[in-house]
């Protein structure tokens, strides 16, 4: 038993390792491509028919780009595509939302004092609300709304704050800022996926059957690629929140994530408008620094409130098997004493403002919760407490071990 928990917790690791890079790939290739078309120089006639050209000196070479606004007059015999680096982060972001949050709901998805659910139903709604999202978009963008770009980013903007609102309404705060950034990612992809590609196979198609192709294919992809380009910060952060307690277990956590979004459209604006010389908006960065000091101060705002906390969450079966262990008041009295001082509601440690990754370590139903994360961080490694700093022994680590293996096995 204990090695299929080591073995799953590598995979975690190996497909977390796959997702961290498939998304350095896309976003980077999304970025430098926003940016080349935002830089071309359209200042003269070129005679090879492009829209534009741009010059560009990287690694000890040099590069000559041009762009055609719709198609060459003829194409090559290689074409490089770029869809498998969203593909590939789809995917393996997908299979850490069914690792982590599907096979963990009880600890991360799942959250009685915010939505008493079952796990079947709050997988459900996850899977559910991951597809709603694109049909809506799509819809918005397909309608007679689409045609103006601005007023389409404003609606679905008003859609993630929506959602935003929803999520914490189901789910875990962790939960609910991950699906959040899950719910725009499968936008983005989808977009490539359905929309980008296959438009520009419509108008490969037509070039290789000597027909000229419809500049509206070319005109839609563009549209979904700006899009994609305005999301992509918002994500990262969303992404990275399950690590930052001050943003996913905060009472304002989905005003919080709205505002973030504010955050990625004015640093977009800035590249976008420097890269087509278009001048250096620099109050952007203004408004960036206002809008995320309006997060901390959200963060910041529970601390002061008189409101008592919400009563502690009946335990799932599987923590009543490690709170039945007769291992289970000394491990109780092991991780008090050695974790508390951090991983409580007022932590006593300097520096620390609220519990790392909003993990609570006092009651022993919070023990009992967070027993695999216990073996884990404190049994199997030695990665808690940082540098030993309260000295937990290793006869105390055996019998957190010993703890762990008795439960599984009830």
């Amino acid at each position: 038993m204990l090695e299929l928990v080591v073995l799953e917790e590598w995979a975690r690791l190996a497909v977390r390792w796959l997702h961290v890079t498939t998304a350095i790939a896309w976003i980077g290739s999304s970025f430098y491509f926003i940016a080349l078309d935002l830089g071309l120089r359209r200042d003269r006639a070129l005679a090879s028919g492009a829209d534009g050209e741009e010059w560009q000196v990287h690694g000890g070479g040099f590069y000559h780009i041009q762009k055609y606004l719709v198609a060459p007059a003829s194409l090559p015999e290689h074409l490089t595509w770029f869809k498998w680096e969203s593909y590939a982060t789809w995917l393996s972001g997908f299979a850490m939302l069914v690792l982590v949050y599907y096979l963990g709901a009880d600890l991360y998805l799942v959250d009685p004092s915010v939505l008493d659910l079952p796990i079947w139903a709050a997988i459900l709604i996850s899977l559910g609300s991951l597809s709603i999202g694109w049909l809506i978009y799509d819809a918005l963008c397909k309608s007679p709304l689409g045609n103006n770009n601005t007023r389409l980013m404003v609606l679905l903007y008003i859609v993630l704050v929506a959602m935003a609102w929803g999520y914490t309404q189901v789910f875990s705060g962790r939960a609910a800022l991950l699906h959040l950034g899950a719910f725009t990612a499968t936008i983005m992809s989808a977009n490539v996926f359905l929309i980008i590609i296959p438009n520009q196979k419509v108008v490969v198609a037509d070039l290789r059957a000597g027909r000229s192709p419809d500049p509206k294919y070319g005109k839609i992809a563009k549209q979904r690629s700006t899009h994609n380009n305005y999301l992509t910060l918002p994500v990262l952060f969303l992404m990275l929140s399950n690590h930052y307690p001050l943003a996913f277990a905060s009472d304002y956590n989905w005003l919080i994530a709205s505002l973030v979004f504010l955050m990625g459209v004015t640093i977009r604006h800035y590249f976008n408008t420097h890269h087509a010389r278009k001048g250096n908006p620099r109050w952007t960065w203004a408004a960036t620094a206002a809008i995320f000091a309006v997060i901390v101060v959200l963060s910041l705002l529970p601390l002061y409130s008189d409101d008592d906390y919400a009563e502690e969450a009946a335990l799932s079966g599987a923590a009543q098997k490690f709170a039945a262990s007769e291992h289970f008041e000394d491990v109780y009295y092991i991780v008090a004493g050695r974790c508390s001082m951090c991983h409580g509601q007022y932590p006593g440690w300097d520096g620390i403002v609220t519990a790392p990754r909003g993990v609570l370590l006092e009651t022993e139903a919070d023990i009992a919760r967070h027993a695999r994360q216990i073996f884990l961080q404190a049994g199997a490694t030695h990665a808690m407490p940082p540098a030993n700093v309260s000295y937990m022994e290793q006869a105390e680590r055996d019998l957190i071990v010993a703890w762990y293996k008795d439960g599984l096995t009830r």
